[in-house]
């Protein structure tokens, strides 16, 4: 998806996983962290490519994780993210009854071009539109929005303040995660205090938030 941000898109792609082996990942999970943690209870499909460009056996796998016959996880308990393919996105909310998350990170849509290319396909306006339309078909949905946190790129007062409005009218929580910087990047997290302010904007809105640092810091 070549998203400025992301290391891993660096990776390359090398094959789209099949259902079995999607499903194995969360079975072999299971067997192998459930003495040290207990039961596994929620699964969710991001991290490394975009789930749904194999939005098939995607959504084969996630049906076989909720299924009373399957791996039976909640619906509520298993969640698809994407960075905006909106077919695919129209496509997951018609034939799945797993959560969605969208990785959404940007207010405007010049910002959004350049650190979301997918966004140059299909804008802001499309994106949450398609989400507004489709979600009326499923009132008992909720939609997490991810946002990670650059400073000097989407951390401004301003861009609260259109956080706010994007999301008028879509049943949702925020997730604000802290960016994890890496090498050769050209970005830097937003300081942690300044995360809370902007969340502090956020919730006194009205909006559901909540704070993730980052999960890829080594140190």
């Amino acid at each position: 998806m070549n998203c400025q941000f992301c290391f891993t898109g660096r990776m390359g792609l090398r094959k789209h996983l099949s259902t079995a082996e999607i499903v194995e990942q969360a079975v072999f999970a299971r067997k192998l962290f459930s003495d040290e943690f207990g039961t596994i209870t929620n699964v969710v499909f991001m991290g490394m490519g975009e789930p749904l460009h194999n939005v098939d056996n995607v959504i084969k796998a996630s049906s076989i994780m909720v299924d009373e016959q399957g791996l039976q996880f909640s619906p509520r308990k298993v969640t698809v993210s994407t960075s905006g393919l909106v077919p695919e996105i129209k496509r997951f909310l018609n034939e799945s009854n797993c959560d969605l998350a969208v990785s959404l990170n940007a207010t405007t849509d010049e910002v959004r071009d350049w650190i979301m290319p997918i966004n140059r396909r299909y804008n802001l306006s499309t994106l949450l539109g398609t989400l507004r339309e489709e979600l009326r078909l499923r009132p008992k949905s909720i939609v997490l929005f991810e946002y990670v946190m650059l400073a000097g790129v989407n951390d401004s007062v301003d861009d609260a303040k259109r956080l706010t409005e994007l999301v008028r009218g879509i049943a949702c929580k925020i997730n604000l995660i802290s960016f994890n910087p890496h090498s050769g990047s050209q970005f830097k997290p937003t300081p942690d205090e300044k995360i809370i302010e902007f969340r502090n904007m956020l919730i006194q809105s009205g909006l559901t938030v909540m704070v993730r640092l980052s999960r890829g810091d080594d140190q």
